[in-house]
């Protein structure tokens, strides 16, 4: 195996670029290879077959349609040689793991290009443990020129063939994200990912509140294969509802209405660059920059449900999660203590919000899922809930705390979800009640959202599976005037309920309309593994 010199270095890159390859990925550790060479190995048709060098050894490497196997070849040895079996043990890579392959080329003090020849790297996603990712990479070493660029182009070849994978994306990042950092963890983590799988990208900046919303509303988005959104919870539900905007208004519909909306047109990544990342951690199980990095790289998608918002008759935005009561009251009460960090404006807010606890006179109307239809739709294996129905059902009294839920809503201090029973895409919501109760109770039910016991066993908590909800404020208007109801709507800075929407701030002074559309919208991400039950101290109470 060729050795380093002094002052020389060793770049991975297509055809001998002029740039030195970004160090993103690191070597594969040989106990990370799927070793047991499954039945069907035997019938793939064999493409290529040669000696690298890999690692220390020398190995006979074969190429088929699915996977590249490998073996270090050794002297003869005694039949049964139980060190030899063990040394012979044969390696396997599936291509469907590989992301990119360049040429591996030495190059010395103020060269530029026609580098020395070293072999072929490839770039390649691994699977770790708690729904993580890593990228690493395997060297094949050989110094022939042929060799390796017959290779080279077979690689290329295969790879090409994952058409689903993305070539160009509409990047979008908001600088001032959980204290700055989105443009460092873009630039340092995600970037370099991109360039190594040669995905072309066209980044924009975002100045001020509602420029993502005001941006894609216009921009052209025909090249782009998807869009990828670098900041928080805020940022990625502006952008999601852009991207769902933008698909009613292509297909000839009015927004200004309630609607039934059709499909966003591209799917939508998010690189958790925010104080909770309650999306990216509900997507990915994990709120990890380089795992989202590279599900959006091998192009997987996950469709999730997304609920329309609408009061009086005008639809609002879409959403993926809201809470009305304690919740909204929280972050209304954090926006206007916006020069605080992020944390301190968290745990400032809810300790007085706790301190002037009141409840909601609330009237809430929900239409119970429809669980033997939809299930038998989608296929699904989830337990039936228990209050499948298909009638309008009415609760009223005073509320502390309603949540409506279409996803799981993971974050740091609820790592089994504020709605652990629902799932990105079974088609319904999760309805949360939390009643009048005292103080030390209701803290005693936020608590349990931090551990391992159920959050829910409380006498005053009620928990529904809906399709639909209404949520109307008693104390206000009349709820059978539309006039009054319109007027009010008008006036909403003044008389006004703040809801926390996606941990957006939304005011609305009457009845607010949630329901849940089915799949509305692609985001890239993995199907979760089953999240540990590991008890977690709320870093707020």
């Amino acid at each position: 195996m060729p050795r380093g010199k002094r002052g020389g270095r060793v770049s991975a890159l297509e055809g001998g670029g002029e740039e030195e390859a970004p160090p993103a990925a690191a070597a594969v550790p040989r106990a990370l290879w799927v070793s047991p060479q499954p039945p069907e190995a035997a019938a793939e048709q064999v493409l290529l077959r040669g000696i690298f060098e890999i690692g220390r050894n020398s190995c006979d490497v074969v190429l088929s349609e699915r996977a590249l196997r490998w073996r270090p070849i050794q002297p003869e040895r005694p039949a049964g040689d139980s060190k030899c079996d063990l040394l012979c043990k044969e390696d396997v890579i599936e291509l469907k793991d590989v992301f990119s392959v360049k040429l591996k080329r030495r190059y010395f003090a103020k060269q530029q290009r026609n580098g020395t020849l070293l072999g072929i790297t490839l770039f390649i996603c691994l699977k770790k443990e708690q729904n993580k990712l890593k990228d690493s990479t395997l060297d094949l070493i050989n110094l022939s020129e042929d060799h390796c660029d017959t290779w080279f182009r077979e690689f290329k070849k295969i790879l090409a063939g994952f058409s689903d994978r993305p070539k160009s994306l509409k990047v979008l990042l908001n600088p001032q994200s959980h204290r700055k950092e989105a443009t460092r963890v873009y630039y340092e983590k995600v970037e370099p990912l991109f360039k190594i799988a040669g995905i072309k990208t066209d980044v924009t900046i975002t100045e001020y509140e509602g420029h993502a919303l005001s941006l894609l509303k216009e921009c052209q988005l025909q090249g782009f294969d998807g869009v990828v959104c670098v900041g928080g919870d805020g940022s990625a539900s502006e952008v999601a509802h852009a991207l769902l905007l933008r698909a009613q208004r292509n297909a000839g519909m009015k927004t200004d209405s309630t609607l039934t909306p059709v499909r966003a047109q591209l799917p939508l990544g998010v690189i958790p660059a925010g104080s909770t990342n309650v999306l990216a951690h509900s997507v990915h199980g994990i709120p990890h920059v380089i795992t989202a990095t590279l599900h959006i790289i091998m192009g997987h998608l996950q469709p999730v449900d997304v609920c329309t918002f609408s009061t009086a008759g005008k639809l609002l935005r879409f959403g993926f999660s809201a809470m009305f009561g304690f919740g909204g009251r929280t972050l209304a009460l954090a926006e206007k203590h916006r020069w605080m960090s992020p944390n301190q404006r968290r745990d400032f807010a809810v300790i007085k919000t706790l301190a002037q606890l009141k409840p909601e006179d609330c009237e809430i109307s929900f239409l119970p899922f429809n669980c033997s239809q939809d299930l038998q739709q989608n296929n699904c294996s989830l337990p039936l809930p228990l209050d499948c129905n298909d009638q309008w059902q009415m609760i009223q009294g005073q509320f502390l705390n309603v949540s409506i839920m279409a996803i799981p809503c993971l974050c740091s201090v609820a790592p089994r979800g504020l709605a652990p029973n629902t799932r990105l895409n079974n088609g319904s919501m999760a309805l949360i009640i939390a009643r009048n109760t005292s103080r030390p109770e209701f803290i005693k039910h936020l608590k349990r959202y931090a551990s391992i016991k159920n959050q829910f066993n409380f006498p005053f908590v009620e928990t529904y599976t809906v399709e639909e909800v209404k949520v109307y404020p008693r104390n206000k208007t009349s709820r059978h005037n539309p006039e009054e109801v319109a007027q009010l709507h008008e006036t909403a800075s003044e008389k006004s309920f703040p809801w926390n929407v996606d941990g957006d701030l939304m005011e609305v002074a009457s009845e607010v309309h949630v329901k849940l559309h089915p799949r509305l919208i692609n985001l890239y991400g993995g199907s979760m593994e089953e999240m540990s039950d590991s008890q977690v101290t709320c870093n707020c109470l």
